[in-house]
């Protein structure tokens, strides 16, 4: 009996749109967790390092949906988010931010302030689909 090959994510159900997500992580292994998960459940994610470089994807690219760490070297979560913020507003609303500081005062400041949706390190991959749910409802009631 011969084994069935995979299915290509547009051979399934080629009227589903994918959604696309800019992920900006920069522990590597972390990084390739969330990605291949998102991309099991249809979603074409572009995987950067650093805020910097996800400044350079946000102006090449649209995205439903950008998932960010606030810890990140070169440029970090709240200071991409504020280039951002002048540079795509209505990208805004469409931001995950993700931390394994618990507690920190600056951070916790920082997503009150913009009303931004966090996921706390470790967390379940389940959480983070809801949480992507959420977000993409956000962009279309408004």
């Amino acid at each position: 009996m011969q084994a069935a090959s995979p299915i290509a994510k547009n051979e399934t159900c080629p009227k589903i749109e994918t959604k696309r997500v800019l992920l900006l992580e920069d522990d590597e292994m972390f990084k390739g967790i969330i990605k291949e998960f998102l991309e099991s459940n249809f979603y074409d994610v572009i995987a950067v390092n650093n805020g910097a470089e996800g400044v350079r994807a946000v102006m090449k690219d649209e995205f439903d949906v950008i998932i960010c760490d606030m810890m990140m070297p070169k440029l970090p979560g709240d200071m991409f988010y504020t280039a951002i913020e002048r540079m795509r507003p209505h990208l805004c609303r469409r931001f995950i931010f993700i931390t394994g500081h618990r507690g920190n005062q600056k951070i916790n400041d920082f997503i009150k302030q913009v009303r931004g949706t966090m996921l706390t390190k470790p967390f379940h991959m389940d959480d983070l689909l809801e949480a992507v749910a959420c977000v993409q409802v956000k962009g279309v009631v408004r």
